[in-house]
């Protein structure tokens, strides 16, 4: 499974979070279609079908990540309100759903670490994946800000938080065998200068 099915397969199950978490102390979670969940939908478009089509899956994802989040920090012990919830608890959050992962992580023990195709299965855990990470907190961020939230105390774009997701990049792809690293693109000096060597290449070789 390469990153880009991660983030679209993934899409953090918030359902089976929230059922499994009413078994818990620290917190007991509600379906987050229930009357109790925070709701986000004021920050959903009201246009067209047409216009919100290619919006709508994203937004539908954020408002149920932001819902199953303010149930947390609701039954949280002792409970969190949003102003006083830190990367710390961020952080707290991302662990516990990674018991709902699915993708394998091979430990250093493992005969399959760094192999990207394993020919055998193996006992190592299910974890979230990176990109799925990622992408959840990237819809956290900006759904805190849309429904109040100010960026200078966004618990999602926390220093901790930046550090805990690029370890978590790092390790998994270590164990995994892959890469994570995204193309460079060029900029538009280095094009204009690629473009001018080509333009000057042939009357060189002329010449």
């Amino acid at each position: 499974m390469d990153s880009t099915q991660e983030v679209d397969s993934l899409n953090i199950n918030t359902s089976s979070a929230i059922s499994s978490m009413s078994g818990m102390n620290m917190m007991m979670m509600t379906s987050p279609n229930s009357s109790s969940a925070v709701s986000a939908s004021s920050t959903i478009s009201s246009s067209s079908p047409s216009s919100t089509t290619t919006l709508s899956r994203y937004e539908n994802q954020k408002r149920r990540d932001w819902n199953t989040f303010g149930q947390y920090l609701k039954n949280h012990r002792p409970p969190l309100s949003l102003s006083r919830c830190s990367g710390a608890h961020v952080l707290e959050f991302l662990r516990y759903l990674d018991q709902f992962g699915k993708t394998k992580v091979h430990t250093q023990l493992c005969p399959f670490f760094g192999h990207p195709n394993p020919p055998a299965p193996c006992p190592c855990p299910l974890r979230q994946a990176w990109g799925s990470l990622d992408a959840l907190i990237g819809r956290l961020r900006a759904a805190y800000e849309e429904n109040g939230g100010k960026p200078e105390t966004n618990p999602f774009g926390a220093r901790a938080v930046r550090l805990y997701l690029r370890e978590v990049r790092d390790s998994q792809a270590k164990a995994r065998g892959i890469s994570y690293e995204k193309k460079k693109r060029k900029r538009p000096q280095q094009q204009q200068q690629q473009q001018q060597q080509l333009a000057m290449h042939p009357a060189s070789s002329s010449s």
